[in-house]
This record gives structure tokens, sequence and C-alpha cells, in this order.
């Protein structure tokens, strides 16, 4: 008498699958899914707190100020023992600001930029300044605080 696998059971053999099975996983991701769509409408990515800065150890005597306002106007002055002989000038654009600081630059090349800007500006404007000074080429740029 001789056995075999399958003659015990009738005569049936039985084959293993070497499959995962998939659907549990899909059960999974979509509860996770509905629980990203019911959570993301309550975050509200339009308003960030930014957080206050300390003053620097070691502010420059001399500086180039720029007062960058929410209206896109920009006030331009010479800080320090030079600001008797340049008066605080308002520009309308931003592209008439990176005229008026070249023209600035070129006059006193060791002095460094500050750039205070409006609470309520958007931080993209204050990034655009800080870049148009890069390309003109002065390396001391810096950010007011109160």
């Amino acid at each position: 008498m001789s056995f075999s696998s399958g003659s015990m059971r009738g005569g049936r053999t039985r084959k293993f699958k070497a499959e995962i099975n998939v659907v549990p996983y899909i059960d999974v991701m979509m509860v996770l899914l509905v629980i990203f769509m019911v959570t993301a409408p309550m975050v509200n990515p339009n308003e960030i707190e930014l957080p206050n800065a300390a003053k620097s150890t070691l502010p420059p005597t001399e500086y180039i100020r720029i007062d960058l306002k929410a209206d896109a106007s920009a006030t331009v002055s010479v800080q320090g023992k030079k600001s008797g002989a340049k008066p605080s000038e308002t520009v309308a654009s931003r592209g008439e600001l990176g005229k008026k600081l070249q023209a600035l630059y070129s006059e006193n090349p060791d002095l460094a930029v500050m750039i205070a800007a409006d609470k309520n500006i958007k931080y993209d404007e204050v990034i655009q300044a800080i870049s148009e000074a890069k390309k003109i080429g002065i390396s001391r740029v810096g950010l007011a605080t109160k």
C-alpha cells in the first residue's frame, strides 16, 4: 500500500499560494486617506507666526537702511555719520529700489545693507530685496529687528 500526499484526503492535492493578500493594506490606506481628507481643511497654512530675534552683539555704525512697506514702496537712506549728506529717499517700485541701491553702493562700497520690513509685508518681498542686494555685489546684508 503506497501512500501519497493527496490520498488521505480523497485524492485532491493542496497547492500553496505564494501571494500577499493586499486587501487589508488597501483598507488601512483608505482609512488614512479619509483621516487626512477630514483634517486637512482644519489646518490654516496662510498664517505663520515668526519668532522675534534678539539684537546682534555688534551692529554696524554706518549702513544703508532699506525700509520696505506693504504698499510696494520703500525708503532708502544712509544711517550713521554719513547720514547728514544723504536724506532718505522714497522709491515707488522694487526696480527703482535696485537702481537706487546700486547708486548708493557705488558711492560707498564698504557699507553694509540693513533691511527693515513692515510686519504685514510678504516674506517673499524681503527675500527679493536681499537677492537684489546680493546681485549688486553687496556681501554684508542684514535684517533689522526690534
